[in-house]
């Protein structure tokens, strides 16, 4: 098991994911808790989520926005501003060399000394969080991570930009099939609630949102060893100093 560095010891983190949404349904309990702990967080979506909804009369675009707000929205509950968006296709990511450079990019303008992304593989426990996109973002993430970011000769455009390399300290992977390290979000439960709400578009036909989602979580806390009662989320954690 990795040891997992102290949040009195992280100043910024960077959140890379597939869609709005994805990591308010995996996460934004973590978040908060980062937040509430002055950790500095920084949101960045790899697609507008414009393949996402269920309204044949919204055009993709309007989607697209549409989503985008609802992503700022679910950030500011848990105390997120900076949101970033870098309008790849939603349904078709690939971990290409494009998207690595994209991703390294931020890694070096935000430099956070945790990234939180989607696991890269398959998790046959739990379909949904195993869907193309996310596996594809987790791959390009962690490869943007290391070697890309921390090199100073991967991508020289970006030293050209004034980007200077950024070695991140550690990784923490969601939605995989292995979890060694839970965050207790019991107390920010209504925090990610609400973030979770803000994606109207996503989960207002969900008749009980609430209870799938304490589902999910006490399942996590038991994993955990937390008491009875308690909400947990889980995650592979990644040494990567």
């Amino acid at each position: 098991m990795t040891d997992v560095i102290d949040d009195r010891d992280i100043e910024r983190a960077l959140v890379v994911m597939a869609h709005p949404d994805d990591v308010d349904f995996g996460s934004a309990g973590t978040v908060a808790v980062w937040t509430d702990r002055g950790i500095e967080v920084t949101y960045l979506m790899v697609t507008d989520g414009d393949a996402g909804g269920f309204d044949d009369g919204m055009t993709r675009q309007e989607m697209a926005a549409l989503r985008r707000e609802e992503q700022r929205a679910a950030a500011k509950a848990v105390g997120v501003t900076d949101v970033r968006f870098l309008g790849y296709p939603d349904g078709r990511v690939e971990a290409t060399l494009e998207l690595r450079r994209d991703i390294a990019r931020v890694i070096r303008q935000v430099r956070p000394d945790r990234v939180l992304m989607p696991s890269p593989e398959r998790n046959y426990e739990r379909i949904h969080p195993s869907h193309p996109d996310h596996r594809a973002v987790g791959s390009a993430a962690l490869d943007a991570v290391y070697p890309d970011a921390r090199n100073p000769y991967a991508f020289p455009e970006l030293r050209e930009e004034g980007l200077e390399a950024w070695t991140v300290r550690e990784v923490w992977l969601n939605g995989g099939p292995v979890a060694d390290h839970y965050v207790d979000v019991t107390e920010v439960f209504g925090r990610k609630l609400t973030a979770l709400r803000s994606h109207a578009s996503q989960v207002a036909h969900v008749p009980d949102l609430e209870g799938m989602l304490r589902g999910w979580m006490g399942a996590n806390a038991r994993a955990a060893g937390l008491p009875e009662g308690h909400l947990a989320e889980g995650y592979h954690v990644v040494s990567t100093a």
